[in-house]
């Protein structure tokens, strides 16, 4: 089925090199561990998702029981990718970075990596393209030598590589029933990780990183001496106020790919864009303040949004059922 070229440059490009990926050789067919050694690691992985991301805990327990496992291993090989890249007191990043990609493209990781031998089984169960990882892997990198990003096309890219190539993966865990889906989890994965930027600015900035669009900063007269500062000004709530709203209008925009979900995955999907996009509110509600407050939802505000969250998710698949 030939999928729809979206209007925006900047979608257009995440779009080729998402269908790049897609062509890519997939994980091998099989492991050779057995099974207990593959029941540790994704305990393992399990425990990791636990202690780093409730949100995505929480979102995955909502899934049957082979793929709640499979997504955790996704989870858990983000995170040390991701760690590898943040951890400050490594003597040389981009090595470990490479051997680590060289251990996960392995067909049969060592039992002392439980991540990489948890992920490399769910690679081929679920049949993920490989280049989806490699793009990740890739996209973390960018990190090792901050920098900063111009323009939002430019914040999009990055947000590519290290978010929207996680919902790509995981869509292939979940099920969907057709190459269009690939748009949408391309724009939920920018819209994930700008929600991920805006909460983090304070805490970015000390590790000597920002993310904002520098045209867009200057536009709304915000300096990177007022961001130091953590100050709250009129012009600051106003650059808040237009991210935020374009934030938000990703994620609406992204909504229509959870009808091309398989049914069993919807609900999760459904409930980690959500809950994500509930922080927003948050950072409205403490005044723009993402300077001394990392913005979050409650776990009792978690589990009150649910019940909603399932109805929203179920129209989506009655809809898609009545424009069949």
């Amino acid at each position: 089925m030939q999928v729809e070229l979206p209007t925006n440059n900047w979608e257009y490009r995440l779009l080729v090199r998402a269908l790049e990926a897609l062509d890519s050789h997939t994980a091998h067919s099989a492991t050779q561990h057995n099974e207990n050694l593959l029941a540790a690691s994704y305990a393992y992985c399990e425990s990791l998702t636990r202690l780093y991301s409730r949100t995505f805990y929480m979102a995955s327990a909502l899934l049957p029981y082979p793929k709640r496992l499979a997504v955790r291993a996704l989870y858990a090989f983000c995170r040390v990718t991701d760690n590898i890249v943040d951890d400050s007191q490594s003597p040389d990043r981009a090595a470990h970075l490479e051997a680590w990609q060289q251990t996960v493209s392995m067909a049969h990781p060592p039992a002392s990596e439980p991540v990489a031998v948890a992920w490399a089984d769910a690679q081929a169960r679920y049949h993920i393209p490989k280049g989806y990882a490699l793009q990740l892997i890739k996209g973390c990198a960018a990190d090792l030598q901050p920098r900063r990003y111009e323009t939002f096309a430019d914040l999009a890219e990055y947000a590519y590589g290290v978010a929207s190539t996680v919902g790509l993966m995981a869509m292939h865990i979940i099920g969907f029933s057709s190459d269009e889906a690939i748009p949408y989890a391309v724009k939920l994965g920018v819209a994930l990780q700008v929600t991920n930027v805006l909460r983090d600015v304070g805490e970015d900035w000390r590790n000597g990183r920002l993310y904002l669009p520098q045209d867009e900063l200057r536009a709304f007269g915000v300096s990177e001496q007022d961001i130091a500062a953590g100050r709250i000004t009129e012009n600051w709530r106003a650059f808040m106020r237009y991210q935020i709203a374009r934030n938000r209008q990703l994620y609406a925009e992204s909504w229509a790919g959870i009808a091309l979900l398989n049914p069993e995955g919807r609900f999760a999907i459904a409930a980690a864009a959500e809950l994500y996009r509930a922080i927003l509110n948050d950072i409205e509600a403490n005044d723009y303040d993402v300077f001394r407050r990392r913005a979050r939802v409650s776990t009792l505000g978690k589990l009150r949004r649910l019940p909603i969250i399932w109805r929203k998710a179920r129209r989506a698949r009655l809809n898609k059922q009545f424009s069949a």
